[in-house]
């Protein structure tokens, strides 16, 4: 008790700038335990995850530091493939571009700022005079010698694919290239040669990876066209081709998805278990005896391995597809997890806020996250009675009840307790649900996907559809509630107004909708609507006139909306899928619009399914394969350790309070937010100002003593308020 009377006797006393940059964006992601690439560096080890971004893992203290589209110049989340030169610069393969890291410094390359042939990078080697060899999806294969890019494809040169998968370079300098279809084709800078199922003893055009022993043995990973079927392993040296496969050596399958050779020669093989039929693991082979380690006889966490990278001390860092990194020395085993959240699925389909600030986020594939700040806590089949892995659509109603519609069924939880609402064991219509709203009575929206619209109020369900009410469709995409307790409700053939009695269509052939596909609504305090359409833009309709908004006639990045949120200061966000090319974030006040996108935020890929602005007015968006991003224009509220200085040129009148707060700043400081503190340090209210208005309703506080904590241009401020 001392100790916060103390704090407080402090506090009122003075001010304090606290001169911490915030960050504006922030990426929470899944893909971080599923690891591409790992290389070796000294002290370090590198990570490529699958939509997690670079990761490094520091040997000695066991640290993570995370680089991503959101604090880094990572041009993708998405990385491919990492290769280091001798000077520690790190060239990072991404699947939009290529990164160049010099522990400082990004620099990035793609098809419009160098002679990269294609974004989707495959494949990184360097070569002994330090030229980098870059496999691209598509475009076929690049060098770069730090100034100048050749490009070599079909067309110009012997490459017999131009989907790269993999390069090898020999001690002659020769390059091993493997391809999508094509074999490899092998170049030494002057000829062109090719092995493929025709003219050698490869088993498969497909490969998949080239490893090269000291002596020039080649050791090669193949699999067929669909990707269900490996090859094998084949060796080839100065006697031949050799195969080995799980009928003729002690090889555990047949998909060889990596290899590297240690300093006795020895091949560890990394498989996968991809029918979900043999074992998979990882496979170390010295050349007579095999020794297969997987998840049923060593510490090893998962049995398909992506990469593998071994240090001087012979310490094996085995990259895994859903278990993070792992390290094998001796026979000791140990596991790191690599992403930086709980987030378990990249593909986010909807998110709802609590007034305590938790997020609830639905995805397309591993159900409901809750994460209150600091914790992740995760609900799927396999834990929980969720219905269904496929979450679309959440709301919150007054009690704090979470209602969950699912890809089968609906789910209400209490934080404690599930029930599950299905049609054979409730009046829904059906079990497809696409979006659920909760009017002013408490009373349940739920929007099906073949089925209509149903209401429940606790107790009875009543159902419209085509055949009974005016409802336009039975596929119901998005419903919102306006002030007076009208419901709306975006189909897939035009949007609807429902009193409670009377039904009003709105189509593209009897009002300004420019489309019929309505797949968001929002309704700003003025009662104004925003309707977003699939393929047909965005329209603004105050009740009696039509605005439209396209990419013909306004700054909108594309005609797809799929969200649509409003924030405290009115300013209109739209999500855009990334679809014929388009997509990203728009953000309109009224007058100009704004695009966040891949090239110019830290938003991880042009897909955005989902946006929920908290009390800070900071935005958390989901999409597609994309993970959450949250983005805050004057920069996200973190905890940070804050230094108090003396200062009294901030004045707060009345002061004692009653209605409202007038804040007094110095001039060329604006204040962003604000947050009020009880003297136990608990948050009780949140607000964004917005054009400088220093006034706060202090009217819902109780009376009593409170810490105002203001975030301005110039830092964190504190001051003393009481409330009569």
């Amino acid at each position: 008790m001392k100790k916060s009377i103390l704090f407080f006797a402090v506090l009122i006393s003075l001010i304090g700038f606290v001169n911490a940059q915030n960050p504006k964006w922030m990426n929470y992601t899944s893909g971080g335990n599923n690891i591409i690439a790992v290389a070796n560096e000294g002290n370090y080890i590198w990570i490529g995850t699958e939509g997690g971004g670079l990761v490094k893992f520091d040997k000695t203290s066991s640290t993570l530091a995370f680089y991503n589209k959101a604090n880094s110049g990572l041009p993708c989340n998405y990385i491919t493939s990492i290769a280091s030169e001798e000077n520690g610069i790190r060239w990072i393969g991404t699947d939009d571009g290529l990164a160049k890291f010099d522990g400082t410094n990004w620099t990035t390359y793609n098809t419009l700022n160098s002679g990269l042939p294609h974004n989707s990078i495959t494949a990184l080697a360097i070569d002994g005079f330090g030229t980098k060899w870059v496999g691209t999806y598509g475009g076929g294969l690049a060098k770069y010698d730090g100034t100048n890019w050749t490009v070599y494809n079909t067309s110009n040169s012997g490459l017999t694919d131009n989907e790269v998968t993999s390069i090898a370079i020999d001690g002659n300098e020769i390059k091993w290239i493997g391809t999508f279809g094509g074999g490899i084709a092998k170049y030494d800078e002057i000829n062109w040669y090719f092995c493929n199922t025709s003219n050698s003893g490869l088993p498969s055009d497909f490969i998949k990876t080239i490893a090269i022993e000291g002596n020039g043995t080649k050791w090669i990973g193949t699999y067929d066209y669909d990707y269900y079927n490996g090859y094998g392993l084949t060796k080839l040296d100065d006697v031949g081709w050799t195969y080995f496969t799980t009928s003729n050596s002690g090889l555990p399958e047949n998909w060889v998805v990596c290899i590297t050779i240690d300093s006795n020669g020895t091949k560890w093989i990394g498989t996968y278990d991809y029918n979900f039929e043999i074992g998979g693991g990882l496979t170390k082979f010295d050349g007579t005896n095999w020794t297969t380690y997987n998840t049923g006889n060593s510490g090893l966490p998962d049995d398909e391995i992506n990469s593998i990278a071994i240090d001087v001390n012979e310490t094996y860092w085995i990259g895994t597809k859903n278990s993070g990194l792992t390290k094998f020395y001796g026979t000791y085993w140990l596991t790191f997890p690599t992403s930086n959240s709980g987030l378990p699925d990249n593909s986010i389909l909807t998110i709802a806020i609590e007034q305590n600030g938790t997020k609830w986020i639905g995805t397309q594939f591993s159900g409901l996250a809750k994460f209150d700040g600091t914790n992740w806590t995760v609900y799927n089949t396999s834990n929980s009675v969720l219905p269904s892995y496929q979450i679309q659509s959440i709301a919150i109603d007054g009690s704090g009840v979470k209602w969950i519609g699912c890809w089968g069924g609906l789910a209400e939880f209490d934080g404690t307790s599930w029930t599950i609402y299905k049609t054979s064991n409730s009046g829904l219509p059906s079990n497809s649900i696409n979006s659920l709203a909760i009017d002013g009575f408490g009373t349940k929206w739920v929007g099906t996907f073949g089925g209509g619209l149903a209401k429940f109020d606790g107790t009875n369900w009543s159902i419209y559809n085509i055949s009974n009410s005016g409802l336009p469709s039975n596929n119901i995409q998005t419903i919102t509630v306006d002030e007076n307790g009208i419901i709306w409700i975006g189909t897939d053939n035009g949007l609807a107004k429902f009193d409670g009695t009377n039904w009003t269509i709105y189509d593209n052939s009897n009002s300004g909708l420019p489309g019929n596909f309505v797949h968001a609504i929002a309704i700003c305090e003025s009662g104004t609507k925003w309707i977003g359409t699939l393929d047909d833009g965005l329209a603004e309709f105050n009740g009696t006139s039509w605005t439209i908004y396209n990419i013909s006639n306004s700054g909108i990045s594309s005609n797809d909306v799929f969200s649509i949120t409003i924030d405290s200061c009115g300013l209109v966000w739209i999500g855009h899928p990334m679809w014929n090319g388009c997509g990203g974030l728009s953000k309109f006040d009224g007058t100009d619009w704004t695009i966040y996108n891949t090239t110019n935020s830290g938003l991880p890929k042009n897909d955005v399914r989902s946006i929920a602005v908290d009390g800070n007015d900071s935005k958390w968006i989901g999409g597609y394969a994309s993970g959450l991003s949250v983005f805050n224009e004057n920069g996200i509220p973190v905890s940070v350790e804050e230094t108090i200085t003396t200062a009294n040129n901030v004045i707060l009148y009345p002061n004692p309070a009653k209605d409202h707060l007038n804040i007094e700043m110095p001039v060329g400081i604006n204040i962003s937010f604000i947050e009020i503190f009880t003297i136990q340090g608990k948050v009780v209210k949140s607000q964004k100002i917005c054009n400088n208005q220093n006034k706060i309703d202090v009217r819902d506080l109780p009376s009593g003593i409170y810490i105002i904590k203001m975030h301005s241009d110039n830092g964190v401020l504190m001051k003393k308020m009481v409330k009569q």
